[in-house]
């Protein structure tokens, strides 16, 4: 996990804050499924708040973009397990 701004292009980024309940738990659930990915920190940068919202069309955090370029906004453990085939 590293931060930067725009999405990553062969790895999931999630953009999210560390006060959000919803982001450390989709944090914790793809730490445990193991697979690649980087946050974006939008507390940290009035920037990447901006570029979640570009991307999602809401204010909602998280905001998962994932590798084939989709997107899920404040997604369930089942969801981002579906979307991710495990």
């Amino acid at each position: 996990m590293t931060d930067s701004l725009a999405p990553a292009a062969n790895t999931i980024t999630m953009y999210g804050a560390d006060w959000c309940r919803d982001c450390r738990r989709t944090e914790s659930l793809l730490n445990d499924l193991g697979v690649e990915w980087t946050k974006v920190d939008v507390e940290a940068s009035a920037d990447a708040a901006a570029q979640a919202q570009a991307i999602s069309g809401r204010t909602n955090i998280p905001v998962v973009v994932f590798p084939d370029g989709s997107h899920l906004v404040e997604p369930s453990d089942a969801a981002v397990r579906e979307k991710l085939g495990v």
